[in-house]
């Protein structure tokens, strides 16, 4: 399987090759909005990142949670002063 790298910018019909997946699956999860995209001159463009959270989305919760934690800290951090 080729290299998704998160910040290149992809056509629906790359996304489909590299996903495996059909057109109608993948109109799906854009009508879903499963797969976040930008429409540029009447055509989808989906960031690899994007791809990489549909096909890993423990990967995105694991961001999110340390995410919360820093975040957390800030404003313990904030509330003191």
């Amino acid at each position: 399987m080729p290299e998704i790298k998160p910040l290149e910018v992809y056509t629906t019909t790359e996304v489909q090759a590299l996903l495996k997946i059909s057109p109608s699956t993948m109109k799906r999860l854009l009508k879903k909005g499963l797969i976040r995209a930008n429409k540029v001159g009447g055509q989808y463009r989906i960031l690899g990142k994007e791809m990489l959270r549909v096909i890993s989305p423990e990967l995105e919760q694991k961001s999110i949670d340390t995410y919360q934690k820093v975040k957390k800290k800030v404003v313990n951090k904030i509330n003191r002063w």
